[in-house]
């Protein structure tokens, strides 16, 4: 039987980082259906606006949606001269997915294996250049592909999406617990499709029923990342391949993804900067003790 860290809380070994990618985030979602897709292509674009250079990878073999969503439909990615795989570019970004490779009503029936060898070649064997930020629109759920891809890719954290019914957060929860599994660190949970907020009077209407969702999170001691409304442009600009923050920038919800953006960024780079002071006190530190150490002599009588 293989190896398993089960009795033990021996770590599981980090994958290898990935040269020229400085921060690599997924976004998750413990089921289907709950905008994930359109929270990571909105939160990418938002950083790629900043100034960022930002690659989405869409990683749900099973669905991809990326390629509509970006206008990219019927891209057909190149190989460049050292047989890597050139990503399209939309709205500033560059991104990859298996949309690009099958015909559009072709089925994906792939075993576990043969998805994470396909997911690590869309990270190892795609021409991304420089890029500061990578996000990772995972498949849902907690199956083959979130594994393999959390044990070949170097996640620095991930964010995961719901919606405002209870259901809905016990869902997110396995993906929560998956992620601690795999010991990548969740940065927060955002909550989408929160409430319609109506231009014609001003209220807003929980069209999903109230949102328990920062109460869940304090439970959990997960950090609500904030709430989405739902905006009637998102799903006929998303078909026309215009992100909302494409769209409508100057939206109430464009304006939300930016925050969330700076927020995930914000987190990213707290997180960098921690791990990059750690060693060097401890190298430091131990490096002095061990030289102004010396062993006590032995009593002579």
């Amino acid at each position: 039987m293989a190896h398993s860290h089960a009795h033990g809380s021996a770590p599981r070994p980090s994958p290898a980082r990935i040269a020229n990618i400085r921060c690599i985030l997924g976004v998750g979602a413990g089921k289907g259906g709950v905008g994930k897709s359109t929270v990571a292509a909105n939160i990418a674009i938002s950083l790629a606006k900043t100034g960022s250079r930002v690659g989405l990878l869409d990683a749900d073999l099973y669905g991809p949606s990326v390629p509509i969503m970006l206008g990219l439909k019927g891209a057909k990615p190149k190989v460049n001269a050292n047989n890597k795989i050139v990503p399209a570019e939309a709205h500033g970004i560059k991104a990859i997915s298996i949309g690009f490779m099958i015909q559009e009503d072709m089925a994906v029936a792939w075993r576990g294996p043969m998805v994470g060898q396909a997911v690590t070649q869309f990270v190892r064997d795609v021409d991304w250049g420089e890029l500061d930020y990578l996000i990772v629109d995972l498949p849902p759920g907690t199956g083959d592909i979130i594994l393999s891809l959390c044990q070949t890719v170097p996640l620095d954290g991930a964010v995961v999406v719901s919606t405002p019914q209870d259901v809905a957060f016990a869902d997110v929860l396995r993906a929560v617990k998956m992620f601690s599994m795999l010991q990548v660190e969740v940065l927060g949970l955002v909550e989408n499709m929160s409430y319609f907020h109506c231009p014609d009077n001003g209220k807003d209407y929980p069209i999903f029923g109230p949102s328990n969702s920062d109460r869940h999170c304090a439970e959990h001691s997960l950090t609500f990342l904030g709430a989405l409304p739902i905006e009637l442009g998102v799903s006929p600009n998303a078909d026309r391949g215009l992100p909302i923050v494409v769209a409508e920038p100057e939206s109430q919800l464009s304006q939300l993804y930016v925050q969330l953006a700076a927020t995930v960024a914000a987190q990213l780079e707290a997180k960098f900067a921690a791990a990059e002071a750690q060693p060097e006190f401890g190298k430091g530190f131990f490096s002095e003790a061990v030289t102004d150490y010396e062993p006590p002599k032995p009593h002579t009588h």
